[in-house]
């Protein structure tokens, strides 16, 4: 038997109870009573309190209790992303008040070698000086690996590759990074057209990001497409994934291949004439790096965020647009305007020197 759906006169509260709403949310993200507890360092029954709390509230049914799987109800689907807007308004009032406060506690970040190769140094100084209080547990890992430990509530914000996670996670676009053909100048005799180019190249190993990746998948394609269009067997090309920025480099400078990597990465020795970019058309798609955080944050969360978007800004503005272009995504502007005044002074003092 279906129980009787929570009364549609909402009960008489003083305020509403920000943290219901944000059990809400886990609960939404991770489908199970016993998993929003153990994120939430509550118990079972305490986690049921809450959502019924906020059924009484809110006068809706916001769980559907009449099946064995967990499911929200109509009305819980429909609220969740008002649940989010509430949240999301409460860290932005939150950090309006603390402007001035200090922002302490611990930040678990993670990060692409990408991000660690370009602009992380800068981040973490901005960090160090506009937050002191706040420790930051750093991991580095591949985009597959960082989003789901992400949802999983074992990070708290991640830049990476964009891709989709999850609607209960935020995304927004910071840095696009321009990929370009590498090789070491005198790896490659010169050659007088494209084909000859290409078939050149396709003599050698291809080095690119991680199995599984974007910017993988992409360079694999580009691979097949080049030697069907040059008459090159399929089975004499070689993707070699590498799951290191550092060792792809590392190999690029001993002549081993050609590597598809943002320039960006390699600029000193491309400066020194070390490395050279190869004409071969097309170049591959760029990557995107993209900061990802849950829609249940943190206000130290919110805090270092901002401070990410604005030393990747100003990251970009100190290079080319050719070697990285700064992105605008979506940001709500209330948040942005307070971040932006919380940190303008000691973002400065994180100089960004090429």
């Amino acid at each position: 038997m279906r129980p009787a759906p929570a009364s549609r006169t909402p009960a008489r509260h003083d305020a509403m109870n920000t943290r219901f709403l944000e059990t809400l949310l886990s609960l939404a993200r991770s489908g199970s009573i016993r998993a929003t507890a153990r994120e939430l360092h509550a118990t079972p029954a305490a986690i049921s309190s809450r959502i019924k709390a906020l059924e009484a509230e809110l006068g809706v049914t916001l769980v559907d209790r009449g099946t064995s799987q967990f499911r929200l109800s109509d009305d819980g689907e429909r609220l969740l992303n008002h649940a989010r807007e509430v949240v999301h308004a409460a860290r932005t009032l939150q950090l309006a008040a603390q402007r001035g406060q200090q922002i302490s506690g611990r930040l678990r970040l993670g990060v692409v070698e990408t991000v660690v190769h370009s602009w992380l140094p800068h981040f973490v100084r901005a960090l160090e000086t506009g937050y002191p209080e706040l420790v930051v547990d750093l991991t580095v890992d591949a985009t597959a690996v960082l989003g789901p430990r992400l949802l999983a509530g074992d990070l708290d914000l991640v830049l990476q590759v964009e891709s989709a996670i999850d609607p209960s996670i935020v995304a927004q676009p910071l840095a696009r990074y321009p990929v370009r053909w590498i090789a070491r100048r005198d790896m490659l005799a010169e050659t007088d057209t494209q084909d000859d180019l290409v078939r050149a190249v396709l003599r050698h190993p291809v080095l690119t990001f991680g199995r599984g990746t974007l910017p993988q998948l992409a360079v694999d394609a580009m691979v097949s497409g080049l030697a069907s269009a040059h008459g090159v067997p399929l089975s004499q090309t070689r993707v070699t994934c590498m799951p290191s920025v550092a060792a792809m480099i590392h190999l690029l400078r001993d002549g081993y291949g050609v590597a598809a990597v943002p320039s960006l990465l390699v600029a000193e020795y491309l400066d020194t004439g070390e490395l050279v970019e190869l004409p071969m058309l097309p170049s591959p798609p760029p990557i995107v790096i993209a900061l990802y955080r849950r829609d249940d944050a943190r206000v130290a969360v919110h805090a270092a965020a901002g401070v990410a978007r604005d030393v990747c800004r100003q990251y970009c503005d100190s290079l080319p647009t050719a070697t990285i272009e700064a992105l605008n995504g979506a940001l709500d502007d209330a948040l942005s305007e307070t971040i932006s005044e919380t940190i303008s002074e000691t973002i400065s003092e994180a100089t960004i020197d090429r």
